[in-house]
């Protein structure tokens, strides 16, 4: 089985052979961001699927955040061009969790901790954030919670 981090490069590969300029480098910055979180702390390391998940669901979430400012400011084709680095990137991560799902997480989550009221918040995230890794962005999942919480 070969690793998130091998496929990328695969891909990168393939993308430069057929001259697919916004795919190559959109995975060229994808892979700077996973070998600079590599290098980082006190020792370098080869990156778990996990992590580079993380890695890919940070970059998608600051390709997001780009545009949307970009589109503030009136500059749509630089938007389009960070939405469609987003695209390339989302194509790497699990698919994203619908409300009904990540409801049910939580709810579950909730009845696990026995859970009551807006300050067991940060208790109810801990147990649900393992469960939706990658699937379901932080801002989703605390709304979520204190949804679940509240009512």
């Amino acid at each position: 089985m070969t690793t998130l981090k091998a496929r990328l490069q695969g891909d990168l590969t393939a993308a430069i052979k057929e001259r697919d300029t916004l795919r190559s480098s959109t995975l060229r910055m994808a892979l700077t961001e996973i070998s600079k979180e590599e290098v980082a702390g006190k020792t370098a390391r080869e990156l778990s699927d996990d992590e580079v998940l993380k890695v890919l669901t940070r970059e998608t979430k600051k390709r997001r955040e780009a545009a949307e400012a970009f589109e503030q400011g009136g500059r749509a084709e630089s938007a389009e061009q960070e939405r469609a680095e987003g695209r390339v990137l989302a194509e790497y991560l699990p698919a994203q969790l619908t409300d009904a799902e990540l409801d049910a997480f939580v709810a579950e989550a909730v009845a696990e901790t026995g859970a009551a009221g807006p300050k067991a918040m940060g208790q109810v995230m801990k147990a649900v954030n393992p469960k939706v890794a990658g699937r379901a962005e932080g801002g989703r999942v605390a709304a979520a919670v204190k949804k679940a919480l509240a009512g």
